[in-house]
């Protein structure tokens, strides 16, 4: 089963979109709407300070796991892309190794309400499951994070969890957090 990002045929486009692994050229393109409040409200780190953020973006892990979305030419939003072994008992570990993902994205705030986020997740659904062969893929959001768990049910992914105060926001201290998956043969069936 190929998990190498270089057998996928770059770039995926959709009907209105471009998507390609990030380059170390996509940082203050990136940088511009991830600093932005409304966006750095749900991630993982806020970083108000460009030569930080470089550091976290130039990182060989973050790079690796990030594709960028082009809309005309520009960057609209990114999407990360981590490929994973799920929980395995030791006599079948070899076997579930690199079989799902954890996706997760980003659309800046000046395209948002355009349908991209949920244009640029079908397609990051393609990407897992037609071309590197995963079998399941989840995500993860705070449960006030609206807009992200609807565009997860808008592209079919199914609600798995429901987690009463079990993530530590930075600013709203103790939220609710749920956790989406879907599996290849969900998707297939959709499609």
């Amino acid at each position: 089963m190929p998990q190498d990002l270089t057998a996928v045929p770059w770039p995926i486009r959709t009907e209105r979109l471009a998507i390609r692994p990030a380059t170390p050229g996509d940082l203050d393109a990136t940088w511009a709407f991830r600093r932005e409040p409304s966006v750095s409200e749900w991630l993982t780190h806020r970083i108000s300070d460009r030569e930080e953020y470089a550091a976290v973006f130039l990182g060989e892990e973050r790079l690796a796991t990030t594709l960028v979305v082009e809309m005309d030419g520009e960057v609209v939003g990114d999407l990360m892309l981590r490929v994973e072994d799920p929980w395995a008992q030791a006599e079948v570990a070899e076997r579930a190794q690199g079989t799902q993902a954890e996706l997760g994205w980003v659309v800046a705030p000046s395209y948002a309400g355009r349908g991209i986020g949920t244009e640029a997740v079908t397609a990051l659904l393609e990407i897992c499951f037609a071309h590197l062969g995963l079998r399941r893929v989840k995500a993860l959001c705070f449960a006030d994070n609206t807009a992200s768990w609807r565009l997860m049910e808008r592209v079919g992914m199914r609600r798995e969890e429901y987690n009463v105060r079990d993530s530590l926001h930075r600013d709203r201290g103790w939220l609710d957090g749920m956790g989406y998956a879907l599996l290849e043969d969900e998707w297939r069936a959709r499609r």
